[in-house]
């Protein structure tokens, strides 16, 4: 592979980069970009993150520590990579800055990277860190976020770069054998203690000081830099979550985020601010593919409680509200439900009930009282796990969190099925194609008209 001729400095990604033993970071970035151009569906899964296809044609090239032609070299300024996709004529291309363990992205860097790709004509930049964004498209940065420069910058977690080569993996999606193998050489890499890549393990200082805050009954300010900072630590956990569930179920979780948020990450944090501010609430929805229903989370500071639950429509074809929640119970296989709750919604303006499942397994009829007439349209099933002071601790919250969600999957989640209205029957006085020929349907219509006229 030879060097583009626009740079003056840069070597191929090696798999086996010579780098000095303290050099994790060049290390870890040079083994990972040589997997992406060698193994075909590994570069296929992560380039399609970023909206950009490989094709059979299509060509992955990888440079590592990168110096452009007619440019001072400046040490600090110096791109980890530079990533080149060819296909046929077209070549988009992106600069790599990556951190390894604890080290953080800094903003600056990144606009002197983007002014690089603004003087060279690159397409983007890509970073990639411990840090977690909800979508490669949504910097985990605010600065960067709201930066006026023209020049994309996408991010990949390594803890999602991770995820993309055990799902590959478990599905067998690698259809080479040498290729099969070096990923899962790149698997083992990336798990061990000295490529630096972790998961998201603890909430930022300022959530004790939310926490003593909302107990005491204050109110979090409107322009309030914690909450700013919470919020920012929750979306980087919420992603780490999905990330394990989707390696727990093989299956690529998601965060479900309406419309408007997707296209508008300055909407979606406004939004969650004042949910924040006025309910004291942080929530998510993780989208687990073929589920019955997104997987609903909520960590209520005020009650220092995480809910864990899914909503399912009842089912349409059971006529009292007792064989609908019989349904639901059926469906409920864990044993262990002291914390697990069923809210009943029903139509109208009547208040939505609430009980316990074991109050419900234990007498059904219990979901009528009250309800003289009305029938359910919904139930909210969910566990409530009251964690008192773990809430408020920084490594605390996110253990138990980490801990409850899949929790609830496994023990309810995966066993719940929404309910489909049955498909149409065909009647027993239509069995046969004469039973609905023009002659049949005119002598239906002579008959219905007899008969009211008799009946007037």
């Amino acid at each position: 592979m030879d060097r583009p001729d626009y740079l003056v400095q840069g070597e191929v990604a090696r798999l086996f980069p010579v780098l000095a033993t303290t050099s994790k970071e060049g290390r870890t970035t040079s083994i990972f970009m040589a997997c992406l151009s060698k193994i075909e569906e590994f570069g296929v899964e992560l380039l399609a993150t970023l909206g950009q296809r490989v094709g059979k044609r299509s060509k992955i090239e990888a440079f590592t520590e990168v110096v452009f032609r007619n440019e001072k070299i400046k040490l600090k300024d110096r791109p980890d990579g530079l990533i080149i996709l060819e296909t046929g004529k077209k070549e988009w291309r992106a600069l790599v800055e990556a951190k390894v363990g604890n080290a953080d992205l800094q903003a600056e860097q990144i606009e002197r990277y983007r002014e690089i790709c603004k003087d060279h004509g690159i397409d983007c930049v890509i970073t990639i860190s411990n840090q977690f964004a909800t979508t490669p498209s949504n910097h985990p940065l605010d600065e960067v976020r709201k930066s006026r420069s023209k020049i994309p910058v996408f991010h990949w977690s390594w803890m999602s770069i991770l995820t993309v080569t055990d799902l590959l993996l478990n599905r067998e999606a690698v259809a080479d054998m040498d290729q099969k193998v070096l990923l899962n050489e790149f698997r083992r890499f990336l798990t061990h203690e000295s490529a630096g890549v972790k998961g998201f393990d603890r909430m930022p200082p300022e959530w004790s000081e939310i926490n003593r805050l909302v107990s005491a009954g204050g109110k979090i300010p409107a322009k309030s830099s914690d909450a700013s900072v919470i919020l920012d630590a929750w979306h980087q956990e919420t992603r780490d979550l999905s990330l394990i569930l989707s390696r727990q179920t093989e299956a690529a979780v998601q965060e479900k985020l309406p419309r408007k948020h997707r296209n508008d990450p300055a909407d979606r944090r406004k939004d969650e601010l004042q949910m924040l501010r006025d309910h004291g609430q942080l929530r998510a929805l993780l989208d687990v593919p073929d589920a019955a229903a997104p997987l609903e989370v909520v960590a209520d500071i005020a009650r220092r409680t995480i809910d864990v639950g899914m909503s399912l429509r009842a089912p349409e074809d059971k006529v009292s509200s007792k064989a609908r929640v019989n349904w639901l119970l059926r469906q409920i296989k864990t044993e262990k439900r002291d914390d697990v709750y069923v809210r009943l919604n029903w139509p109208g303006r009547s208040d939505a009930t609430q009980f316990s499942l074991n109050e419900l397994l234990e007498d059904p009829a219990l979901c009528e009282e009250g309800k003289s007439g009305l029938k359910v349209l919904s139930f909210h099933v969910f566990i409530a796990r009251r964690l008192g002071a773990k809430f408020t601790q920084q490594t605390n919250f996110i253990k138990e969190l980490e801990e409850v969600v899949p929790f609830f999957y496994r023990e309810i989640g995966q066993n719940l099925s929404e309910w489909r209205k049955p498909a149409p029957k065909i009647k027993h006085d239509r069995a046969m194609t004469e039973d609905v020929s023009v002659e049949a349907i005119a002598r239906d219509a002579e008959d219905d008209s007899e008969d009211w006229e008799e009946s007037s």
